[in-house]
């Protein structure tokens, strides 16, 4: 059976035509054999219809006029075709060889094609040969990181046991100046305390730091568009420069830093390999031995070092370094709680926001000395951290006027407002913030009972505390029974006096009624 031509196809090539393409290059643009566009072509200008008649039809109308002409009119090559499809389901299969489907397509069919053209229409029909582009890179502008594939070792004095530690590299690409460091891990920790030593080597900062697909890097990995690490990204920043993850399966990506960790293993780890390391400090002294002759060693062709390379034309693209380390940041998220504060897990501890915030969502940027506390990325709070379990710690203009006055509170502040009552209120008042052992749990008391001024007067208020402070009392229930019951207004009887508190009366009587 023949393959006609799509009708879609052959409104592009009318199209292409009619835009002043020349019949090779439309073939070239719709991978059509010339002879096929020239055949078309004809057929369309010997037809009843301009070109623009033709582009306006529906594919239908377009089908019933070039129904008789087809791409391919050979039941010879359709068999081929159907062959082939059989042949590439078996093409990664271990031990696939075309020779062997080609004998035996020779031995089915009546009319094979020969070994050559089999081939030629076999990479027609499935093109997958892609090419090796030479990579230029501008000085500057990229640092390729990585971490080596096999590990080195410290040893552990007090057992003796080996302790694997992973292997870190960078290098500028342009001249190829390489940094190695050992750490403990390829957590995000370790990456950008890495990292940030790379830069620290180099002196400068490039445009962008290409990294492999690390999950300590990369959050989500994408051919198109990776998800960084919140962050390496937030690292990225303060360094000014950008992060940009290699694509997934792509090797040839990052084949600067690749051949940089096979040069590592000969140059660094093959001298190191009869050496005992105690701890990591010392393996990385010796590295950076061994990293210096690696650095300084001549090109074969270029009749110049890595490091002359670098110092001569590559150090001059580096943007500058920043004037503070990056610190490493952290994050939480956390809702406002009623109090104005926000719940910070790590210490299990309280850091106050703007009291408008209460309810809503926030996100808690932190490092090893600072708290920020960020809503739609503005930042509302800025904290120093502290690392005592359960505290609150706050900043005043964050709360209420309310919750502002009562961050107040102390022995001395309800002295001032007592004063302002008597003598009797400032001493009852005293008496009770300092003589508790807590002060807090007095401070609501004596809010109370200076607030009793406000219905009773202050007057009052003193003669009400002048009884209470004879009767030994501090209670605030007990001052309000007091002016509620009128009490403060009766006669009052001094402490030691000899004046009888009971009125004399024709009912009383002495002792001598009993003898």
């Amino acid at each position: 059976m023949a393959n006609k031509l799509d009708p879609m196809d052959l409104k592009q090539i009318l199209s292409l035509h009619n835009d002043g393409e020349s019949n090779r290059q439309i073939g070239g643009i719709l991978g059509i054999s010339r002879n096929t566009v020239n055949n078309y072509i004809k057929l369309a200008r010997a037809s009843d219809y301009s070109i623009g008649e033709l582009l306006a039809m529906d594919p239908h109308r377009l089908d019933e006029l070039f129904t008789a002409h087809t791409t391919l009119i050979t039941d010879r090559y359709d068999e081929l075709m159907d062959w082939f499809d059989k042949v590439n389901q078996q093409r990664n299969h271990p031990g696939f060889t075309f020779m062997y489907h080609y004998q035996e397509y020779q031995g089915q069919v009546s009319n094979p094609y020969s070994y050559t053209q089999f081939m030629e229409h076999y990479h027609r029909k499935y093109d997958q040969v892609k090419g090796s582009m030479k990579l230029e890179h501008e000085a500057g502008k990229e640092m390729y990181i990585d971490f080596a594939g096999k590990k080195l070792y410290i040893t552990d004095k007090e057992t003796g046991e080996l302790i694997p530690v992973e292997v870190f590299v960078a290098i500028l690409p342009n001249s190829q100046y390489t940094y190695v460091t050992a750490c403990l891990s390829q957590k995000r920790e370790d990456l950008i305390t890495c990292t940030a030593g790379a830069l620290s080597f180099f002196g400068g900062v490039p445009k962008a730091i290409v990294s492999d697909n690390l999950k300590s890097a990369v959050t989500r990995a994408s051919k198109y568009e990776a998800e960084i690490n919140r962050t390496f990204k937030d690292f990225a920043c303060h360094y000014g420069c950008v992060i940009n993850p290699t694509r997934s399966y792509a090797p040839q990506d990052k084949a600067l830093v690749e051949n940089a960790v096979n040069l590592a293993y000969q140059r660094i780890y093959y001298p190191l390999r009869d050496m005992d390391f105690f701890s990591l400090d010392d393996l990385n002294r010796e590295i950076r031995k061994l990293l210096k002759d690696y650095n300084n060693l001549l090109f074969q062709r270029k009749q110049a070092g890595r490091r002359e390379l670098f110092q001569s034309v590559e150090r001059s693209y580096l943007k500058p370094l920043p004037d503070a380390a990056y610190e490493m940041k952290d994050y939480r998220r956390a809702k406002v709680q009623k109090i104005g504060y926000v719940f910070f897990s790590p210490e299990k501890s309280y850091y106050s926001v703007p009291y408008r915030y209460i309810g809503k969502s926030t996100l808690i940027h932190y490092t090893a000395s600072t708290v920020e506390v960020y809503y739609n990325h503005q930042r509302i709070a800025l904290h120093k951290r502290s690392y005592t379990i359960g505290s609150y710690n706050t900043i005043k203009e964050h709360l209420s006027s309310t919750h502002r006055a009562r961050t107040d509170w102390n022995p001395d502040f309800f002295k001032r407002m007592a004063a302002k009552h008597g003598e009797n209120v400032l001493t009852l008042v005293d008496q009770l913030v300092t003589t508790c052992d807590y002060p807090e749990t007095a401070y609501k008391s004596a809010m109370g009972i200076v607030q009793l001024h406000k219905a009773y007067g202050s007057e009052r208020l003193d003669n009400a505390c002048k009884l209470a402070l004879l009767a030994g009392t501090h209670s605030y229930r007990r001052i309000g029974n007091i002016l509620k019951n009128k009490q403060d207004k009766l006669p009052f009887q001094e402490e030691n006096s000899n004046i009888p508190h009971i009125p004399a009366h024709s009912n009383l009587r002495g002792a001598a009624a009993y003898k």
